[in-house]
């Protein structure tokens, strides 16, 4: 069995958001109040616009962060764990209810499809509070496998 060759595939804006917008895994990484990361796995959209999108409750400390200082990165990650990763850095924006309920509609609606009463859906985000972290992408790395070195593995 060949090894794996660990790739570094630069891409585009538009290609960035391709890779990533059938991926909901991800971890957002914000400061916390002393400039040390915080971690928090969830689940990630695109928005129409574009921007990486993120339901979340006021309380959690990846909201406060990112109200706090909206200079965040996200690493989205593929269903396979030894699948093709990458990482994007931008500005964050917190929505909170009740501006947060269209919004998460929208990202309802892009990563899940249609809900069976929308009216029931707005109802839960207010009723529960719920804000939205959407994220601007500004730069990102490369789009990533992991394996080994190419030099490692190919012929003199």
């Amino acid at each position: 069995m060949a090894p794996n060759i660990a790739t570094s595939t630069r891409v585009s804006l538009d290609e960035l958001l391709d890779f990533v917008r059938p991926r909901h895994r991800a971890l957002l990484i914000t400061r916390r109040a002393d400039g040390g990361p915080q971690a928090s796995p969830l689940t990630c959209g695109v928005d129409d616009s574009g921007r990486i999108v993120v339901s979340t409750y006021p309380e959690r400390a990846k909201t406060r962060n990112a109200k706090r200082d909206p200079r965040v990165s996200v690493l989205v990650l593929s269903d396979e764990w030894n699948g093709p990763w990458v990482q994007i850095d931008g500005t964050a924006e917190v929505i909170d209810t009740p501006d947060s309920v269209e919004p998460l509609v929208e990202y309802y609606r892009n990563i899940a499809g249609e809900h069976p009463d929308w009216d029931e859906y707005r109802a839960a985000m207010v009723k529960q509070g719920k804000s939205l972290i959407r994220v601007t992408p500004e730069r990102w790395g490369p789009v990533a496998t992991g394996g080994f070195p190419a030099r490692l593995v190919e012929g003199p």
